[in-house]
């Protein structure tokens, strides 16, 4: 897909299905159509026969292929956080932000692998850092702790969001694969080659599941604790602001 400059972008046109074309029409079928094929299906001869469209119709929408990838992680975003609100307590407030960021994720598995990490500038993107900054400022954190802290509360979420699309994605016998290599090649490790294995042994099978949920209370905790501490006005030392 060339890049070009998009003209009448939110003119509808009726396509020979006798749908009317549109971003979020063109937004839905890619994302259908990655869920079907992976990430290689996205191309404009491919959206164009599952829309019943002339390819170059999509440049009226879309800019080119990178643009429409941007559409796709902010719609993904938006699904997401959608009828969210903020009810008061901080704390609580991101854990349901980082659970919903996730659950978006899981239902597009395929689309995840290039969408986490993408910069939409777009609303949804937008309302979703307003949303996560105004959280730590309302924490008490200044604004450069504000910033930074929930940089990294949204890459942990989308690390772990994205790592556990990419297991949704795999074939289920791989999946059933990795699964079942905790419950038998881990048990059957040589104690003396392979002491704390085999200490833990019996809660090996645990690191067949996904450390999401851990990962994020241990990271809320580590924020409330400074919050409460009275550092979340200040400065670390060493940081700019």
């Amino acid at each position: 897909m060339t890049t070009r400059v998009p003209q009448e972008r939110r003119r509808r046109r009726p396509t020979r299905s006798g749908l009317l074309l549109s971003e979020d029409l063109i937004v839905e079928t890619a994302l259908r159509l990655i869920g079907e094929h992976g990430p290689e299906a996205l191309s404009v001869r491919r959206l164009g026969t599952a829309l019943g469209c002339d390819p170059s119709a999509l440049y009226r929408y879309f800019r080119g292929t990178d643009d429409l990838v941007l559409a796709i992680a902010d719609r993904i975003i938006g699904d997401a956080m959608a009828g969210f609100a903020p009810g008061g307590d901080w704390v609580a407030d991101l854990r349901e932000m980082a659970v919903r960021v996730r659950a978006g994720y899981l239902a597009h598995p395929r689309a995840a692998a290039f969408a986490s990490y993408r910069v939409t500038r777009r609303q949804n993107e937008i309302r979703a850092v307003e949303t996560g900054v105004s959280l730590l400022l309302s924490a008490g954190f200044e604004p450069v702790q504000a910033t930074r802290l929930y940089l990294t509360f949204i890459d942990t979420v989308l690390s772990h969001a994205a790592m556990d699309a990419a297991f949704q994605a795999l074939p289920p016998q791989q999946r059933e694969a990795d699964r079942r290599a905790w419950h038998q090649v881990y048990q059957q490790l040589d104690a003396a080659s392979h002491p704390a294995l085999t200490t833990v042994r019996q809660a090996l099978h645990t690191m067949g599941d996904s450390s999401f949920e851990e990962a994020v209370d241990l990271l809320l905790e580590a924020l409330a604790a400074r919050a409460a501490s009275g550092t979340a006005g200040r400065s670390r030392p060493g940081s700019a602001g």
